[in-house]
Parts: structure tokens; sequence; C-alpha cells
């Protein structure tokens, strides 16, 4: 059988966020904890984020089967080795992960920098084994990198610690706590030596 289609990403991703817009309006109305005012243009923003980089690193979904799909074996479509081939394209994946780690201490518990660098490699982990699966199902022609993984980890690495530089600074604390949802780890008061 020959097939040789593309899904493209409106028709995927338009759909989710409208509803997740929907649902976010209906509990904003409503006044659910987490979901009043600039909470929901957090979560509002988070999720146009993920849209956004599932836009750029998942779809569109090409599928090709037949004399359409590419012959390469999946194995040759892995680089398994760091760090050989980096150059200037590894800047782009690093800013992708930016807003990823921005947006960890705002909307999840998640606090320190190991833990911040782990949910980002997660999440980037994520999106490379999507590629190479995509590829073995679909035979559509994307390329998984280690280096890739690297990047992204850097890249939410960094967006953590700017969180956490603008977290230390008393009005842009204030500032940023509006915004966090409240049992997330902006969203927490610190912790004074005189507490502890």
């Amino acid at each position: 059988m020959n097939l040789n289609l593309t899904i493209e990403a409106t028709y995927v991703l338009g759909p989710a966020v409208v509803v997740f817009l929907v649902v976010a309006a209906v509990r904003l109305r409503r006044a659910r904890p987490g979901w009043t005012g600039l909470h929901g243009v957090l979560r509002a923003a988070a999720c146009l984020y993920a849209a956004v980089v599932l836009s750029i690193t998942v779809l569109p979904l090409r599928v090709t089967w037949g004399e359409y799909a590419n012959q390469m074996p999946w194995w040759n479509q892995v680089n398994y080795v760091p760090l050989v081939t980096v150059d200037v394209t590894a800047v782009p994946n690093v800013l992708m992960f930016v807003p990823l780690g921005m947006l960890l201490p705002l909307l999840t518990r998640v606090s320190g920098t190991a833990p911040a660098a782990g949910v980002s490699a997660l999440a980037s982990l994520c999106i490379e084994a999507t590629q190479l699966l995509s590829y073995v199902l679909f035979h559509n022609g994307r390329f998984v990198d280690v280096n890739d993984l690297l990047a992204n980890t850097l890249g939410g690495l960094i967006g953590y610690l700017l969180v956490h530089l603008v977290l230390a600074r008393p009005p842009a604390r204030e500032l940023l706590r509006r915004f966090a949802l409240p049992r997330s780890a902006a969203g927490r008061p610190a912790v004074t030596a005189a507490a502890a």
C-alpha cells in the first residue's frame, strides 16, 4: 500500500487549544482555586507554549508508506554520540526550552536546579522518543539527536535560573507570585530563618 499524507499541526493542536481555553474560561468563571485571574493567564500561556513546541518538534506528521516511504533504517536516523556534531543549530533548541524552565516553578512544585534539569531532560526525551516512534511507524524522515536532548535540558535550566534570579528580588518576586499557582514552588511563601 502506497500512502503519502500530511497531518497538519492546526488540525491536531487547534482543537486541543480551543478545548483547553473553553475549560479554562469555565473554571475562571466559577472562580476555582488556581484558575482565577492571572493564574488563568499563566495556564493559557503554558498551553500555547506547549502547542508551539509540539508544532515545531512533532507536527506536522508526515505519513509515508510504500514507495513514498523513507527507506533509511531507523537506527541510522539517531545520533547517539553527544557533542561531536554540535553547531549553531543547538541555539534554537536551547532557546525553545527556556520558557519551560521559567514555567516550572510557576506551575509546579519543582524547586532546585537538579529537579528543573531533570524535568527538562524528561520533556526533551519524550519529544525525541516521539520523533523516533513517528519515524519507525510513519517513515517521516525525522532525525533524533542526543545533542537536542542536551541543548533542551540546558535551555530549561537557564529558564529556571532566570526565574530563580527574579524571585530573589522583592518587587519582581511579588509580581511573579501573583501569576504563580498557589501550590507551586514560586507561589509558596519563602521560608525565613526565623520561621525555620
